[in-house]
Parts: structure tokens; sequence; C-alpha cells
């Protein structure tokens, strides 16, 4: 059997698209409406295999995707379709060069392509890139610049405003656009973020430095710069786009710059699955897709469900008729049970955590594994009381959402000072590093990173630079690391262990529960060896960072089996045997922050829909009749009543079942005084009470 005979009619069609024997030079642009559970990833990744065997040149061939494991799991399936297909076969073709050079997130390929055209864009190939706790330090060391942090009126914070500049990016929107739809309680301050904004941005270029959304940013300009636009299109052959639903203006402008025609372009996704806009994606670009190009792209809709049962499909596809505007599709399947999604009452929300801790205990005794559960909430505080019920009972639990390695500080330390070698402009990382040696506060730090700007040589000023009492040991040794990191004395990734062997006493100063982090700082030099320059392994652990192993990520694991917490947002992709959704009411679901415009209620709905859509044999949505409230003494504690979510109106509650929880016990009527109740064989069968003195 071939790897096409093994896909369904719908999944061949958009295999074979455009695909002649032999030739792949007319493939015209394609959207793969893929229903979820429908086999989407084996659909893309056996249609870069279909353009490989039929002539397509793999370094030729763009694969975008929303994180590295997605690129990396879609390339190894496409070498074991190529290499199978070829087994035995003898020639050029016979040698399987399957691999995928330009296969990565659309954040990593973005800084691929600004370092190869650094010169021609007016970027120092050397650049380095900010995470998002670091932009947001740059950007609150303008914002104190500009006296903004002094105003008398409270100024939005500097996370705040670093979301307000990157969804105004993202998105393309002007700023008075944003700060209405998104922001509106710092709407008064326009003038100030405008300024601050400038100022963010010039002190960026000052620095040498990018952030994530620069990476897009600068791509799409590109793309309208004619000879640099027609030179990096002329790279590639084929663009392929998973999660074509989560992306966003900037990124549909990048693909289009990209195949303006259409030509070679396939792209694929779920508008029933678009929830991340408040990461500025947009619906919009899924369900306007087709009509961009001239004749308007093929649309293959995938509907055959190889995850959930037969109810739950039943219902899932009930709950996203109601979206107002979409692709029509309504998911099948062929596992068919008796069991229907549970609307499951329960009378607060601290019962609705002792409902799902009995249930999951339930179903282990049953021989389902932990790890096959999972409980899904809107937001991460709604899993409190859960977490709370579960420590309590000792079952182990996961929630996602844990730290990564930048996120952690001791290993930020230590990323800092590579930074700072590699682009000595890069000011938040000195402004880091210098608070690493004794007796160096924020003011002396200041100062000294004034002196290292009047310099020729990036490091020079520091060897003559007279640092505080408690530095003066330990400055001989970090300035001529310095230097060394600049002059690139020491080949790569040696220089990272230099790193870790000079920063070791500081780190056991600087944190108490050093031997518990050490692990992290360890596990970051045996990663360097993966990466062939000092620059990729800052871009990539930068983009794309694993997650930390040491306590700072959370409680470790004590058991080899664990329940599963995650918000909705973090589930997508994921599936699970018995999936729990808590506070399936209004005001949960959806946000009460999230009603203001009717498409924010459509991606509520959505999210809804994602959420049910993860379960393959249970579904439990859980429906608390109130939550307690915690007020200040004045006022005492009260209780919030809800009702069930809009999203599942009466009209479609026939596709579910109706319980609640703890189960209604039926009443004993107790006999009259001086009377003993019995139950004889015959109230047994018929159910009926008989009285006897």
């Amino acid at each position: 059997m071939t790897y096409l005979d093994s896909l369904n009619a719908a999944q061949r069609r958009a295999v074979e698209h455009g695909v002649s024997p032999g030739d792949t030079t007319s493939c015209g642009p394609l959207l793969v409406i893929a229903g979820a559970g429908s086999g989407k990833t084996t659909t893309l990744a056996s249609r870069v295999a279909h353009l490989i065997l039929n002539g397509a040149d793999p370094g030729r061939i763009l694969l975008l995707t929303f994180s590295r494991r997605a690129a990396d799991d879609m390339t190894r399936r496409v070498e074991r379709i190529v290499a199978s297909a070829l087994a035995g076969a003898t020639g050029p073709r016979s040698r399987s060069a399957a691999s995928i050079p330009w296969s990565g997130t659309f954040h990593a390929t973005g800084a691929r392509l600004l370092r190869l055209y650094a010169d021609r864009i007016g970027l120092a190939p050397s650049f380095t890139i900010h995470d998002r706790e670091d932009a947001a330090d740059l950007l609150n060391l303008v914002r104190h610049e500009l006296g903004l942090s002094d105003k008398a009126t409270r100024f939005p914070l500097k996370a705040t405003c670093l979301s307000i500049y990157s969804h105004a990016v993202n998105s393309g929107l002007d700023l008075p656009v944003v700060l209405a739809r998104q922001f509106p309680w710092v709407a008064n301050f326009e003038a100030e973020l405008r300024s601050l904004f400038d100022g963010y941005v010039a002190a960026k270029q000052a620095s040498g430095v990018l952030d994530y959304d620069d990476l897009l940013l600068y791509w799409a300009e590109m793309m309208r710069a004619d000879g640099i636009a027609a030179d990096v299109r002329a790279r590639f052959d084929h663009v392929l786009v998973d999660e074509y639903q989560d992306t966003n203006p900037l990124q549909a402008a990048i693909l289009k710059g990209l195949s303006p025609d259409g030509q070679g372009l396939t792209v694929v996704g779920d508008d029933a699955q678009a929830i991340y806009g408040f990461r500025a994606a947009t619906v919009r670009n899924i369900l306007d897709m087709p009509g961009q190009y001239d004749p308007p792209a093929a649309v293959v809709t995938l509907e055959e469900n190889y995850r959930s049962t037969v109810p739950i499909l039943a219902a899932a596809n009930a709950v996203i008729a109601f979206a107002a505007e979409r692709f029509t599709k309504n998911l099948r399947s062929v596992r068919d049970s008796a069991q229907k999604p549970r609307l499951v009452s329960v009378t607060d929300d601290i019962a609705q955590a002792t409902c799902i801790a009995e249930r999951v205990l339930a179903n282990r005794e049953a021989g389902m594994a932990l790890k096959s559960q999972a409980v899904l909430f809107r937001t991460a505080h709604h899993s409190m009381l859960l977490e709370l019920e579960l420590a309590r009972r000792n079952i182990p639990f996961v929630k996602f959402g844990g730290l990564k390695f930048l996120e952690a500080a001791h290993v930020k330390d230590l990323i800092a000072i590579l930074r700072w070698g590699e682009n000595p402009r890069d000011r938040i990382a000195a402004f880091r590093v210098l608070q690493m040696l004794p007796g160096v506060g924020p003011g002396t730090a200041a100062k000294m990173l004034d002196r290292v700007a009047t310099g020729d040589s990036p490091f020079a000023p520091l060897a003559i630079y007279r640092p505080p009492a408690a530095a003066l040991a330990a400055w001989p040794e970090f300035v001529a690391l310095m230097e060394d990191l600049a002059a690139r004395r020491t080949p790569w990734p040696a220089e990272l262990g230099a790193i870790h062997s000079w920063f070791l006493p500081h780190f056991e100063m600087r944190y108490p529960d050093a031997a518990v982090r050490s692990g992290d700082l360890e596990q970051l030099v045996r990663l360097s060896g993966q990466y062939r320059s000092r620059a990729q392994f800052l871009t990539e652990l930068t983009l794309d960072p694993p997650d930390a192993t040491s306590d700072e990520a959370g409680a470790p694991l004590l058991d080899e089996d664990y329940l599963i917490l995650s918000t909705i947002h973090s589930a997508k992709g994921q599936e699970w045997q018995a999936v729990f959704v808590l506070n399936v009411v209004d005001g949960c679901i959806p946000s009460d922050m999230a009603t203001g415009r009717q498409e924010d209620i459509e991606e509520e709905r959505r999210l809804l829909y994602v959420a049910m859509t993860r379960a393959k044999d249970e579904l439990h949505l859980l429906l608390p009749q109130r939550f307690h409230v915690h007020l200040q003494a004045r006022n005492g504690d009260r209780h919030l009543y809800a009702s069930r979510t809009r999203f599942i109106p009466a009209t479609i509650a026939g596709c579910f079942e109706q319980a609640s929880w703890p189960p209604r016990r039926r009443e004993v009527v107790p006999a009259p005084p001086g009377q003993t109740a019995t139950l004889d064989l015959k109230a047994r069968v018929g159910g009926m009470w008989k009285a006897r003195a």
C-alpha cells in the first residue's frame, strides 16, 4: 500500500492538488479546511512528500508552522513517507533528500532571512533578539527616561505598554483603533504612548536588538521592497503553512509577498479553531483567503474525524453551527457510542472541584490512566480550587504554562553574558550582567554603561574603570571574559563553558537555592553543542526555549502518572480520552471580558468548540450554579449566581445528557410513630413501601 492509499478521498484531493506525475509547476493556491481530528498533519506531510516525489526540490520548499516541534514532526513524517516510497529504487531519486532546510516557525524563519539580508536592509548581522521580558525592560527604561513613570495620573505598566505596541504592530491597526478596541482604559494616554513607542524603536535600533514583533515586521517590509522581495521570492517554489487560522495580518502580508498570485501556496487550518485574537490573529485571514486570488483558491474540506465519538461530534457540530460566519462542515466519525457528552450541574465551584476529583479517580480505577484525562479552563486562575482539592487527595497533576528556560532568572543571567558578548550595544543584557558583580547596583551599572559607550573598542574602557571595592577581586577576570567573547578567541561552544565557569561562584552567592537551580545551567551547556554557532544558539533558544527542569518550573513530578490541567488555548492540538471543562457558564465561557464586540463573542464560541473536540471518549461540561466570592471585610463574602453558557441553548440541549452532582438521593418517607418501616420483596421489586404494625 502506498502513502496515497492510506488517505481518505478528501485528504488525497488535497495532497494531489495541482501535481501531475513528475510535474509540480502548476500548483495554484490551495486552502485545506481541516476539521478537528481530521488528520491535518498527515495530509500536510503527505502533500510535501508528494511534491518531492514528483520532482520538487526540498531546498526550495518553505514549510511554516507555529512551533519548532510541529516543524520537526512534519519533517520526520515527510522523510518517512519519501523513504518508504523510494525503498528499493535506484538512481538519483533513490537517495532520500526529503530533509527540508526551510522548515520552522514564522519568527525563526524571519530571523534567518533577516540575517541573510542584514547588509541590504540596514541591520547588523550580529543583532540579538529580546524575549518578551527583555523587551518589556527596555521599554520600561525608555518609559522612565521620558518621565512617564512619574506622571500624577497612573501611566500603564511596562507589560501593558508592550502588549499595546505588539498588538498594533501585528494587527496593522492604527494606535487609536487598538486602544479603543483592546485597551480602552488607557485611551487617554495616546499621545504619551506614541512618544514612548517612538523612543522604544529608537532604543532598539541604537542597541542593535530586535524583539519578537520585529522579526515579522522587518520581514513584511522586505516583501514590500521590490528588489529584495523578488530575491526572497525566488528562493522558494512552494510555500506551505500550518494552522493558518492563527495568523495575524502581518503574517498574511508576508505570505502575499512570497506568492502574490498564489502559485505554489498551500495553507491548512480550521476557521472553527481560530482562538488567538488576543495575539492579533484574525479569522478573516482564512475566511477571505480563497477570494484573494484570481481564479479563487481551491478549497478542500476534511470532515472525517479520527478522534472523537459520534455523540461528542454531534454536540460540537451543534455548538459551532451557530457561528455567524464559517466554512460549512460537519465532522463525522465511525466511532459510535451510547454515551452523550454530559452537562453536569454542581452547586458551586467547590463542589465542581470535588466532582472532578471523584470522577477522575473513578476513571483511574476503571483502567483509564490519569495522563489520559484532562481538565480544561478558560483562564489559569479558574483551576485554583481544583488544584487544592487534587493536592488534598494526593492526585498528581501537571498544569501547562510553567516557566521556560529564558524566564528563569538564573538562566537569563547566563544568557545575558553571552548576549552582551555577541552584541556589545545590547544595553539591557549589559545592565543585567554588571549587576551580577558584588557591590554593583543599578546606579553603578548605568555609569559603567555610559563609560563603555564612549570607547572605540567594545570592552576596552572596562579595563581602566575602577569598580566598587566589593567587585575589585572579580573585575580583571570579568573584563578578560568579555574581551574574549567580543574577539571570539574561544571557539563555540567552549565559550559557553567558559562563561559557566566564571559565573558559577557568583551564581552560588546570588541564589540561596543554587543547588536546585544548577541543573538548568548544566543542561544549557549541554544544549549548546547542538547549535553550529553562538548566533544560532541565541536566536533559536530565544524563539523556542525548552522547558526548565528545576523547581523554578513548578512542582517536580513525583509520580509516573499525572492528571493534565490546561487552559483551552494551550490544549489546542491535543487529545485525551476524558475531558472535563470547568465553568461552562456565562461570565466564564464566554468570559465577561470578551463580550464587548460580536467578533469577540464568536471567538469565545470557537474556544468552547476547541475544548469539546479535545475529547475522544468522555466529555464533561461542568456548570456551577454559583461562585463563592471573597470580598473585603466591610462588604463580606457573597455568592455570584451563574447560568449555562449561551453557546448551548435549549434547542441543542438534546445533544447532551443532563446530570447533577452529587447525584440526587431518593427520599425515604418515615413510618408513622409507633410503626416500623420495612422493605419486603414485593416492595423491592415494585418500588412501593408497605407499613406493618
